[in-house]
């Protein structure tokens, strides 16, 4: 009994020793794709339990370095997608430095995808076949916003709660719902909106 007593506390101080050592090291992002039992494509950072269901879709090595995503990478595909589908160029930026700060391979915990944070379920109808595609993701986020923005009839801040909370919450409350989470978002999309705004 003593002895695997000791054999869990040298393992216990194995641990704790590994995880101080490695705290300060990177960790690899990948994300993984995997298809459920209705036949729905997933995408997570978190393997499931069947690790073999998974395959790697994106992996990301550590390289030491923090990562910082340019501002401006991308200005021509949301030119385009502004051009496309009549949503302010300020305000597309906006919305992807609010919901990615501009990182292509962004996945949410919620499991929301790329630039413009698209959840899975909408890929199909958005046609969207990479998320993680910086032109497809761009395109298909704001192809989404305006239909969001149309139809609560022009009305910014509920067409951005929405594409953070939903629709059905939007109109449950008939406003922007009572969500820390989402007056957040919209606050700071209208603060991002106006400094884009100015810089043109």
């Amino acid at each position: 009994m003593q002895h695997r007593k000791l054999k869990y506390l040298i393992i216990s101080l194995l641990t704790v020793f590994l995880y101080v050592l490695t705290a300060g090291f990177p960790v690899c992002a990948d994300i993984y794709t995997y298809v459920d039992k209705d036949g729905v494509m997933h995408f997570t950072n978190v393997l499931t339990s069947k690790p073999s269901d998974c395959r790697v879709y994106l992996r990301e090595y550590p390289n030491g370095e923090v990562t910082s995503y340019s501002t401006q990478k991308y200005d021509n595909f949301i030119s385009q997608a502004s051009e496309r589908y009549g949503v302010e160029f300020s305000l597309v930026k906006a919305i992807i430095k609010a919901e990615s700060d501009f990182n292509h391979r962004a996945v949410s915990r919620k499991g929301a995808i790329g630039l413009m944070q698209i959840m899975p379920h909408n890929l199909g109808e958005l046609k969207i076949d990479d998320p993680f595609n910086p032109w497809e993701n761009i395109m298909g986020g704001t192809k989404y916003f305006k239909k969001l923005l149309t139809y609560y009839q022009g009305k910014l801040p509920l067409a951005l709660a929405a594409y953070n909370a939903g629709p059905n919450v939007v109109d449950l409350y008939k406003n922007i719902p009572p969500y820390r989470e989402t007056e957040t978002y919209v606050e700071k999309v209208m603060q991002y909106y106006r400094s884009y705004k100015k810089q043109l």
